[in-house]
């Protein structure tokens, strides 16, 4: 069976839910799911952590069958009064793309003075960048990104499915959801490692807000390697660049880059912005190459299965993910230590500053009586 082929039963990420969140890089004040009132809901509600208002047509069975056209228009005019947004986006559901809804006539018949983000997307695609690509498309149309930031955007969101596939979540049939290895015995493996005087790589490969706790990992490291007297011992690399991406995730990067400045922690190496997780493996693994192939190990969050092996050979390889379904195959590549940080996201949306990761805790706990 080749790679295409591949019918991946366990549940996959929504592509509605991927234009919302994209529609939220952008800085929409407001975002209209115009579907049944119970869609996305999950997400909806902590996209409402992180300052967007989410909204719905609440479409019922009268309006699958007649349409919501004219709720829609409704709903742009209320919200455009109640909210006074500077910039409103409308996503699609399965309901009104299988009903053959035009969301742009309605943004058209309605009454309004700000741009419209319009996103003609359901849930049947089986990759869920298509609803990025979407939105991104929206954008560009209403001249919100420029042409060259919708390709840099479209190479990195195919770049991201080809990782999956890879070794990812969407690299096998079906992948047991997993917590991976315990927490407190991994602290105490990287204690140890310090306590050798083995020299290590930090590196941060987060996608955009998870960075905001993946980033903690980092600190925490650093913070009891310098208890140990080994901070020179670490080569912290992260993929924090404030100057790439679209707006709010540029504010992700210079935040976090803030923080660590404020808390002394060097970044030795930047690897690229807080979108460019899929692609920056080629650079992680040519640094490596050229400076750090004499390293004794490597701690590597966010997504470490977008990073090649190659140049890792030889080192302990600990991984960090949120993903529970990401365990296995992260073992499978050869990492003798995968964790997982199982709420991470809910605690990255809304914050500006880096959080306290559950691993980062259980590190400092432990050295408080080892170091």
């Amino acid at each position: 069976m080749t790679e295409k082929e591949i019918n991946i039963i366990h549940p996959r990420p929504s592509s509605i839910v991927a234009a919302l969140y994209t529609l939220r890089d952008l800085n929409v004040d407001v975002a209209i799911l115009h579907g049944p009132p119970g869609c996305s809901f999950k997400h909806a509600r902590l996209l409402e952590e992180d300052g967007i208002h989410v909204v719905t047509t609440a479409l019922d069975e009268n309006g699958f069958v007649f349409g919501g056209h004219d709720e829609l228009v409704s709903m742009l005019e209320k919200v455009n009064k109640m909210f006074k947004p500077e910039l409103i986006g409308i996503v699609g559901t399965c309901v009104s793309m299988i009903i053959g809804e035009e969301i742009r006539e309605a943004v058209m018949e309605a009454d309004l003075d700000v741009p419209v983000i319009d996103v003609e997307v359901h849930a049947g695609y089986r990759n869920n960048t298509k609803g990025v690509i979407f939105a991104l498309e929206s954008a560009l149309d209403a001249a919100i990104i420029d042409r060259d930031e919708f390709k840099r955007q479209k190479f990195l969101l195919e770049d991201a499915t080809n990782v999956e596939k890879r070794h990812g979540a969407a690299s096998r049939e079906y992948l047991e959801p997993s917590r991976g290895d315990v927490k407190f015995t991994v602290a105490k493996r990287i204690i140890e490692l310090l306590k050798e005087n083995k020299r290590g790589l930090v590196i941060m490969n987060a996608k955009k807000e998870t960075g905001y706790m993946f980033a903690d990992i980092t600190v925490a490291i650093n913070e009891v390697a310098a208890k140990m007297g080994k901070a020179g011992n670490l080569v912290n690399m992260a993929n924090i660049d404030p100057s790439l991406g679209l707006p709010r995730v540029r504010h992700h990067g210079e935040c976090i880059m803030n923080d660590l400045n404020d808390r002394d922690i060097p970044i030795h190496e930047i690897i690229g912005g807080m979108d460019e997780y899929p692609v920056t493996g080629e650079k992680v693994s040519q640094l490596i190459e050229e400076k750090y192939s004499d390293f004794d190990f490597a701690v590597i969050s966010g997504v470490p299965h977008a990073i090649p092996m190659d140049n890792l050979a030889g080192m302990e390889l600990i991984s960090i993910t949120n993903g529970p379904r990401q365990v296995i195959p992260l073992k499978d590549m050869g990492y003798e230590h995968v964790i997982v940080e199982i709420d991470l996201h809910p605690k990255t949306l809304g914050v500006n500053h880096i959080v306290e990761s559950e691993f980062g805790a259980t590190l400092r706990e432990i050295a408080k009586g080892s170091v």
